[in-house]
């Protein structure tokens, strides 16, 4: 019984056996690895704080070597700021007439000049006047006649009144001449209005202005045959003073001008040319249009100037500002002070210490070069309006008229004039 379960164990016992060596090959594998891994992390920090510090004496060396980057500032102020709606618009004249002739004629002068100012009622042109005063005294002339016949008429029917009252005459002789009578008083009536309308054309004759404003280019000339069917009539007048302009805005504004109007304010408007750098005029709003373009959202305005100098000329572009309101005791900084980045409006302030920092603002807002920000300064505060490209948070400027300060190096990032490029604002992207 014994030997044969010794013969038969062998089989039975070695693959029970020959997994205890397999299993613990590998965890002395496992073991191995880990004691590496442990090594090598402790190696890495041995390393980094070994090195650190020559990092950072390294770090500050460089930014020892970086030059002081010189800038100008301005110091905030409080001020009123205008809030003004911007917009293009065309000079209208309030009046435009086109001179014609009332009779036809030939010209026998011309009395204004090319792009005078002529006052309504003095003359422009004079067409001849000999046919129109021939028939004035034509007319004239039959009037007196028919005059004398209508008296003659009268003592005729006097007459016969007398005599049908004798029974002298019959009464059919008396209403023939009464008849007689009225058909001549007629017939003067008739040579009256004859008269007047010949001496109108004798007027007509000599064109004048109907209205006051700048002459245009001289459509006729001396010896030219006119008729009141011309189109281009013998002069253009233009009303230059007043002036209106028109332009629009958005549809988004009307609320705010209707209420300003409403309450009885004058808004302000400035006119001024294509390149924004001169003024020609300044007015006040007088109307809005009465619908909304559906197309685009915007309103028809305008506006009137008074343009004693002339300076708005009829159809001209012009940009117009139209001030709506007033941002009283605002902090202002010049514009060019304000800069933007990944986060916003920003400004570089300048400390005690002569270091710009980066304070982040919120900006209202701007005219005449000048913008309000209503969050982020303080009146008085230093801002940097030139050279804040070559600025990072945390560099040292010096400001103007201060000594220059010798650099120990330079820095090989940096440009060719030692400024750094305008989009490296590290402090304003990452927080």
């Amino acid at each position: 019984m014994n030997d044969t379960s010794t013969r038969t164990d062998p089989e039975s016992v070695h693959p029970v056996r020959e997994p205890a060596p397999r299993d613990t090959t590998s965890a002395r594998t496992k073991r191995v690895l880990l004691l590496l891994i442990g090594l090598g992390l402790l190696g890495g920090l041995v390393w980094y704080f070994s090195h650190r510090h020559a990092m950072q004496r390294e770090d500050a060396a460089e930014s020892a070597r970086r030059p002081t980057a010189t800038v100008a500032f301005a110091a905030t102020s409080v001020a009123d700021i205008p809030i003004r709606l911007e917009a293009l618009g065309t000079v209208t004249p309030i009046t435009l007439a086109t001179v014609r002739p009332q009779v036809s004629g030939v010209i026998t002068k011309i009395y204004y000049t090319e792009g005078q100012h002529i006052e309504a009622g003095k003359p422009l042109v004079l067409i001849d006047p000999r046919p129109f005063q021939l028939a004035l005294d034509q007319a004239i002339a039959a009037q007196a006649r028919d005059q004398a016949q209508l008296e003659n008429a009268r003592v005729i029917l006097d007459r016969n009144k007398v005599l049908l009252a004798q029974d002298s005459i019959a009464q059919q002789d008396v209403d023939t001449q009464a008849a007689t009578v009225k058909q001549l008083e007629g017939q003067v009536q008739a040579d009256r209005a004859a008269v007047a309308t010949a001496r109108l054309n004798l007027e007509w004759s000599s064109v004048q202005a109907p209205i006051s404003g700048r002459v245009g280019l001289r459509p006729v000339d001396v010896g030219n045959f006119v008729s009141t069917s011309d189109a281009n009539g013998v002069a253009s007048i233009t009303q230059m003073t007043p002036i209106d302009v028109e332009f629009t805005l958005p549809a988004a504004n009307i609320t705010a001008i209707q209420e300003r109007v409403k309450e009885g304010a004058q808004l302000p408007a400035i006119a001024l040319d294509q390149g924004r750098t001169k003024q020609l005029g300044t007015g006040t709003f007088l109307t809005l249009d009465n619908q909304v373009d559906t197309q685009t959202g915007t309103v028809r305005a305008k506006a009137r100037f008074a343009n004693a100098d002339g300076m708005l000329f009829p159809n001209q572009f012009v940009n117009v500002q139209l001030q709506l309101d007033t941002l009283r005791n605002a902090i202002v900084v010049p514009t060019n002070a304000i800069r933007y980045g990944p986060r916003g409006a920003f400004v570089y302030v300048i400390d005690a210490g002569d270091t710009a920092r980066i304070r982040m603002v919120k900006v209202g807002p701007s005219a005449d070069e000048r913008t309000a920000v209503t969050q982020g300064l303080t009146p008085g505060e230093r801002v940097v309006t030139e050279g804040g490209d070559r600025l990072t948070d945390g560099s040292t400027v010096r400001l103007p008229g201060q000594a220059s300060q010798p650099a120990n190096g330079g820095n090989p990032r940096e440009g060719p004039q030692g400024t750094r490029p305008a989009q490296r604002h590290p402090g304003v992207g990452g927080g």
